[in-house]
């Protein structure tokens, strides 16, 4: 107990895992924002993993073609939109199972990416980090929040972004109430099929952003398993949150800083199983939605298919 008491304040004292848990959670908040948005409408994307990973290699893609890295972060968030609209149209114009078509979309993108990269082998590199003067200088957090590879910081405006258009829009209303009662967003003029597709476009466009960061952020090259499973960690990080802004982004927080833990230990002198620490995030993931699912409240109509005339 005293030697994992140790681990944990080497942990907390180190600069370099509150900045590992700020570049996990941040691709956690790109494709939590957007996925947030899509359940409020009463969508569960399980393709959310695909939309992340199309958008890593798009991302890589695109550097290779251009050199750019902004160009790259357009290759990706396109790449998500093109998975998002296959989800969306399949389980929302043609009434497919949502989940098969996302399990679906998942292997086809893995497959896929995993294809062209054997063939193409696109050569890209991370973005150079630009710190913000005085700020990025706090002890700790500073470096953490405000000296990072520049498209972290995009994150950052996408928060109030998701805010405003959830919750200061007409839009956003429409959406929140396709997902709390179809029927009667119907009865009021609204197509609430087509609230739900737009919905899973905005969660591709991030996603894909999301797929780009991790690519030209963070790793700078990409690989068939890059993305890791972060897509379904994102997805319980908005039922973690109780499906609010607020508790979406504390729960990209602490899954990032589960992830930046287990990194963190053998660079301070800690040696703990290795298979133990892959695991810890998924482990914690599924404790806290079982601790939380319960205790929160879903939008009503989440993962209910709509059909015109049918409660």
């Amino acid at each position: 107990m005293g030697d994992f008491a140790s681990a944990v304040g080497d942990v907390v004292s180190n600069d370099v895992s509150y900045s590992g848990a700020m570049r996990f959670a941040a691709l956690l908040a790109f494709a939590a924002l957007g996925e947030t948005i899509a359940e409020r409408a009463g969508t569960l994307n399980v393709s959310l993993e695909g939309m992340v990973l199309g958008g890593a290699f798009a991302g890589a893609l695109g550097m290779h073609l251009t050199s750019s890295v902004s160009a790259g972060l357009v290759f990706a968030t396109v790449i998500g939109l093109v998975v998002a609209a296959l989800q969306a149209n399949m389980s929302h114009r043609l009434t497919a199972n949502q989940f098969v078509v996302g399990l679906a979309l998942n292997t086809l993108v893995l497959g896929v990416a995993s294809f062209l990269n054997t063939s193409i082998q696109p050569v890209s590199r991370a973005a150079h980090r630009l710190a913000i003067p005085v700020v990025s200088d706090i002890p700790l957090v500073g470096g953490a929040f405000f000296n990072q590879p520049w498209p972290l910081y995009l994150v950052y405006p996408l928060v109030p972004l998701t805010w405003w258009l959830l919750y200061r829009t007409r839009w956003g209303l429409e959406v929140r109430a396709v997902g709390e009662n179809p029927q009667s967003a119907d009865v009021s003029g609204i197509d609430v099929n087509k609230r739900r597709r737009q919905s899973i476009y905005i969660a591709g466009l991030t996603s894909g952003l999301g797929g780009g960061y991790l690519v030209l952020g963070q790793v700078g090259r990409f690989e068939d398993a890059i993305v890791g499973g972060q897509g379904f960690i994102a997805i319980a990080a908005v039922i973690f949150g109780g499906w609010t802004l607020r508790g979406v982004i504390g729960g990209c927080v602490l899954f990032g800083t589960v992830n930046s833990f287990r990194l963190t230990l053998p660079t301070v002198g800690h040696e703990l199983n290795s298979e133990l620490l892959s695991a810890a995030p998924f482990v914690v993931t599924i404790v806290t939605v079982a601790f939380f699912a319960h205790r929160t409240h879903e939008p009503s109509a989440l993962a209910r298919p709509f059909v015109r005339g049918l409660t």
